[in-house]
């Protein structure tokens, strides 16, 4: 029987040693492990438990290894916290889902992200970054503006006030946000159009968007953000509908280009939202989505068009399975894996 170790960050053990609920709101519930754990123990597949990347090192350090490693860890520090785990599994030859190092640690930077988006031809929205309070006053791009973290996930200090009408306004969010993040602040034209988010299985030619799912906000406090607070409370304050009409096609194959333009694999998510010309553009990308069984949108948008949990976990290990050259069986189809036996 094939062994699957999984990396993860346990949301409730980063709070017992003292890290805040901001801090740790992109952590994993033990929800979302034993689903996980689950579900692969039900195609067949025996698991252990690895935890985040400094248990990683520490069993690798005493040879430890695994068929393939399911990987969520998202990480605690710096721009290459996602690309952690990936690296340490590079490094030992062991096969893991879902992206490499340097798509994980480019994409965690919204702002080279966009770079590399518009060098490829793919519409994103106008973009400056913001490193220090001295670069405030060199902004040149017409308002309104969007203001974020360059390098953060799950809507972490997006608000209302993310949304920026004047130069005031610019001043006092970029300050706010330089303090509290301790990082750079990406500025882009605000897009006043439908917001999409599109889900993405496999890699390269054969990768495939399966849908697109439209975001409306319902809530008072945070109605133009897609906002951490909107999507912990998303049941009251964001309603999902899975659309396709043509603009939301046109989102699905934007959506696409960035995905196999980036490189990313296996599964994830990428958001868009159109601008005056109806055209959707890419803002971001996910190529670490949550899978947080109900509660995630890949979750949800796999729900829409009728893929269970099961299918989704099946099809990520599957897609892994195809770029690997050493040893891995799946349930009906033989493929090499490092370490199979």
């Amino acid at each position: 029987m094939m062994t699957i170790g999984l990396t993860y960050d346990l949301r409730s053990e980063y709070i017992a040693m003292g890290y805040s609920e901001d801090e740790t709101a992109e952590f994993d519930r033990e929800e979302t492990i034993l689903a996980i754990e689950s579900t692969l123990q039900l195609l067949g597949y025996q698991t252990e438990r690895i935890g985040h990347a400094g248990q990683l090192m520490k069993r690798l350090l005493q040879g430890s290894s695994w068929d393939l490693v399911f990987n969520i860890a998202e990480g605690l520090y710096g721009f290459g916290r996602e690309a952690l785990v990936p690296a340490l599994l590079d490094a030992y030859r062991i096969p893991y889902t879902f992206s490499d190092p340097m798509v994980m640690a480019l994409t965690l930077h919204k702002a080279m992200t966009k770079h590399v988006i518009r060098n490829l031809g793919i519409p994103t929205p106008d973009f400056a970054l913001v490193e220090t309070e001295d670069d405030i006053g060199q902004i040149h791009i017409p308002f309104p503006l969007f203001a974020k973290p360059v390098s953060e996930g799950t809507g972490k200090g997006i608000s209302s006030a993310s949304k920026i009408n004047n130069q005031t306004e610019l001043s006092t969010v970029c300050r706010r946000l330089l303090t509290q993040f301790k990082q750079p602040v990406l500025l882009e034209k605000f897009l006043p159009g439908r917001e999409f988010t599109v889900g993405i299985f496999k890699t390269g030619k054969e990768a495939t968007a399966i849908g697109v799912m439209e975001i409306f906000l319902k809530g008072e406090k945070d109605s133009v953000a897609y906002s951490l607070n909107n999507k912990e409370h998303y049941e009251r304050f964001v309603e999902y509908r899975l659309v396709n009409d043509p603009t939301a096609q046109m989102a699905g194959e934007v959506a696409l280009a960035a995905w196999r333009g980036l490189g990313c694999r296996d599964a994830g998510r990428i958001d868009l939202r159109v601008d005056n010309n109806g055209i959707p553009n890419f803002i971001e990308v996910n190529p670490l989505a949550g899978i947080r069984p109900v509660h995630s949108d890949l979750c949800i948008l796999c729900d829409f068009v009728g893929i269970s949990y099961t299918e989704m976990i099946k099809t990520i290990v599957d897609s892994a399975a195809t770029r690997i050259n050493h040893g891995f069986i799946s349930q009906d189809r033989v493929y090499p894996v490092h370490g199979a036996t």
